[in-house]
């Protein structure tokens, strides 16, 4: 079995964690598992594991050695904890991390989980908005016959009427 980084010398330290109940295995050969501190604990780039082999890299190339102002943290403190210091740092290393971000997940932002009547009310809501743009431009277009549609529409629509 090959190293995962080198992907030339075969496998000679296995790692293997189990994160969100998923396991996930890691081989390394002896020169790659020093050159990323396996052997000493202390030097082990824990976010190369959490977040992918070469993350923590990718991360100090978009960096230039800075601090953080706020708590002081830097990459090598990352790298070593694969936690940031404080919610500062994510301002201060966000070019290396929307980077990694981006490789990680489907986008850069976080929209989270709704409840499904939230997003049922939120989607009426918005169709509702739509609607009364729409009526506002065909009165101003002078076209009245697809605003009297519209407002039908909106009526149906609106708090209180039968269809809600």
């Amino acid at each position: 079995m090959n190293c995962d980084v080198c992907k030339q010398k075969t496998a000679t330290v296995f790692l293997t964690q189990i994160v969100d109940g998923k396991m996930q295995k890691v081989n390394l050969c002896e020169s790659c598992s020093k050159e990323k501190g396996v052997t000493d604990p202390k030097g082990f780039a824990l976010a190369d594991l959490l977040l992918g082999l070469g993350a923590s890299e990718e991360m100090e190339r978009g960096s230039t050695g800075q601090k953080c102002p706020m708590c002081g943290f830097s990459q090598a403190d990352f790298k070593k904890t694969g936690r940031f210091g404080c919610s500062n740092c994510y301002e201060i290393f966000a070019e290396g991390l929307e980077a990694m971000l981006k490789g990680m997940h489907k986008g850069t932002t976080h929209t989270g989980k709704v409840p499904q009547r939230l997003l049922k009310a939120r989607q009426h809501a918005e169709e509702l908005k739509r609607l009364q743009r729409e009526l506002r431009k065909a009165v101003d277009d002078e076209k009245y016959e697809t605003a009297a549609e519209l407002r039908d529409r909106i009526k149906h629509l609106e708090p209180g009427a039968a269809g809600v």
